[in-house]
């Protein structure tokens, strides 16, 4: 995937977590998981979880979930 792909990808994520900001942190971060586990292609969560560590705007929720995505 490109740079701009795992940039949108990111910018989904953040989207995700916005949603689930209003349950709190940690539960924000879970529901995150398992929305991008439950509804995202092996691919996608692959390429989300490998950018990871390089992408700096990803929301706390949406960082905290990383560890938690199949890939």
């Amino acid at each position: 995937m490109s740079a701009n792909d795992t940039e949108k990808l990111a910018h989904m994520a953040n989207q995700i977590a916005a949603f689930f900001a209003v349950y709190g942190e940690e539960e924000a971060a879970a529901g995150v998981a398992e929305h991008i586990n439950r509804f995202w292609s092996r691919p996608m969560r692959a390429a989300f979880v490998a950018a990871g560590g390089e992408q700096t705007d990803l929301a706390p929720a949406a960082a905290r979930a990383l560890a938690n995505i199949k890939t």
